[in-house]
């Protein structure tokens, strides 16, 4: 369902946030995560939901869930095939339809658009209805889509974002941002000929956005040339303006983020760009992991009387897919599910919505006939009496006609793939798989992807649905869906 266009924001927000006492949940020492396949989830309420928890995993397309399960249970010593990650277990699925109005395949700020505003846009724009062009800073003026953190926050709910990637990437930036095009993330990245037209840039617009917590990297598209940042102005802080607007704190590492007031809201840059991929962290790395963003988030915004919102992404799980690296990716999404199990056991389940939901798929796949249990980041080896192929079984791995083995996870297209004489395909976690057709970067997939929901509204979780729709479930578990 593609709705008509809106006008820019409904109902001004206050110029200035008035920050809420939060107390500490209970289990906030819990940082570092728990096992996303213990115990299961809570059976949906009927009522009306305080809090909405929107996790969305960049990429996270049904193949991508199938291996990080498999993956998962492997390295808990299991075959893998019978695991399931944390919102496997959630009591209402739905798939969900994520074209954009301009593309069959689409992209993140047109899927993210849909998921924040209730209506599909065109491909790389935020939050801007979907007639003008895309980059056409005139044309997109009094073209604004509303946002439901912008309603959330009108009704005095507190508002939360966090992400792996930079604060000002597409799906952290269709929170709070409304731009014809997902790429002027810094004013030095709007074209000459779009500037002084009425369009601010993406950094600029978080700052003035009244949000209580915002946790990412992306620190260089808030300051200018003498912090290390990328800003036309060379010594441009836009977030000590910030603090000295609001009286917020603003955090560089997981030890400041743990100091901060937990009276005034946050402002968390903890990269120049995206945050460090899970298989690179080290013991001397200072980036919070998601999962510690998550209980930071829950535990400062779940003691607002009038509730929350808040949007979860774990970026890196597109851009390692982009890369042809399925072993990151899927480390990124079993830390996803870690953040979402954290979720549940600290939140009440009569007053939390939690959605799990990807944006879109990648042109990842899983095939070859591997026998069970095989490593899901390894070559394939066939069930004992083989197939065609292997009558009688073998020993040795499956091979293809060329001669050479192959793995079980590859890519429809990418930079990994061969051009001549295959030869033998890495494996294991830092594995750039092979793909057909030769990109630089992977691409998109345009299947549906999974949305998983439990708490008040989750009934609603049903069928094959417009993604747009999923503002509407969260609009309604809200009880809002009258207004």
């Amino acid at each position: 369902m593609i709705r008509p266009s809106k006008n820019s924001r409904r109902a001004a927000v206050l110029a200035m946030l008035m920050a809420l006492p939060l107390a500490a949940c209970g289990n906030t020492t819990n940082y570092y995560g728990v096992d996303p396949a213990a115990g299961t989830a809570p059976v949906a309420s009927q009522g009306k939901a305080k809090n909405v928890i929107l996790f969305v995993g960049d990429g996270m397309g049904i193949s991508t869930i199938t291996a990080a399960r498999i993956l998962a249970g492997q390295q808990q010593g299991l075959d893998g095939e019978e695991y399931s990650l944390s919102f496997e277990k959630f009591p209402d699925t739905a798939l969900v339809k994520t074209y954009n109005t301009d593309a069959q395949v689409p992209d993140s700020a047109g899927t993210a658009t849909a998921l924040n505003s209730g209506s599909k846009t065109r491909m790389g724009v935020l939050n801007v209805a979907p007639e003008p062009a895309r980059g056409d800073c005139a044309a997109a003026q009094g073209q604004n889509l509303p946002l439901i953190a912008d309603e959330a926050h009108a009704k005095g709910k507190a508002v939360g974002i966090v992400t792996t990637t930079r604060l000002t990437h597409a799906t952290p930036a269709a929170v709070y941002s409304h731009s014809p095009d997902r790429d002027w993330e810094a004013d030095s990245d709007i074209p000459a000929s779009q500037q002084g037209l009425g369009c601010t840039d993406i950094a600029a617009q978080l700052v003035d956005f009244p949000f209580d917590l915002a946790f990412g990297g992306g620190s260089r598209n808030f300051y200018g040339s003498a912090k290390g940042g990328k800003r036309s102005d060379p010594n441009a802080d836009l977030p000590a303006r910030w603090a000295a607007r609001t009286g917020g704190t603003v955090v560089t590492d997981t030890a400041s983020m743990r100091r901060a007031d937990l009276d005034e809201p946050v402002l968390g840059l903890f990269s120049p760009s995206h945050m460090t991929y899970q298989l690179d962290r080290t013991d001397e790395t200072k980036e919070p992991t998601l999962t510690e963003m998550t209980a930071e988030a829950i535990r400062r915004l779940s003691s607002d009387p009038d509730g929350f919102y808040l949007m979860i992404e774990g970026g890196r799980i597109d851009h390692a897919h982009h890369e042809g690296r399925a072993g990151y990716a899927l480390e990124e999404t079993v830390e996803l599910a870690r953040a979402v199990q954290y979720a549940l056991e600290n939140t009440d389940p009569d007053e939390t919505l939690i959605l799990v939901t990807a944006d879109h798929s990648h042109v990842f796949t899983m095939a070859g006939y591997p026998k069970r249990g095989n490593p899901i980041l390894g070559l394939v080896y066939p069930p004992a009496g083989g197939d065609e192929e292997h009558p009688g079984g073998t020993e040795g791995p499956m091979l293809a006609r060329d001669g050479q083995p192959y793995t079980t996870l590859g890519y429809g297209n990418g930079p990994g793939a061969v051009q001549g004489e295959r030869g033998m395909p890495e494996t294991g976690p830092n594995a750039t798989q092979q793909s057909l057709i030769p990109l630089g970067s992977e691409t998109h997939g345009g299947e549906d992807v999974a949305l998983f929901g439990t708490g008040p509204g989750a009934f609603r979780v049903h069928g094959v649905i417009e993604q747009n729709l999923v503002y509407d479930i969260m609009r309604a578990a809200y009880g809002w869906e009258e207004e």
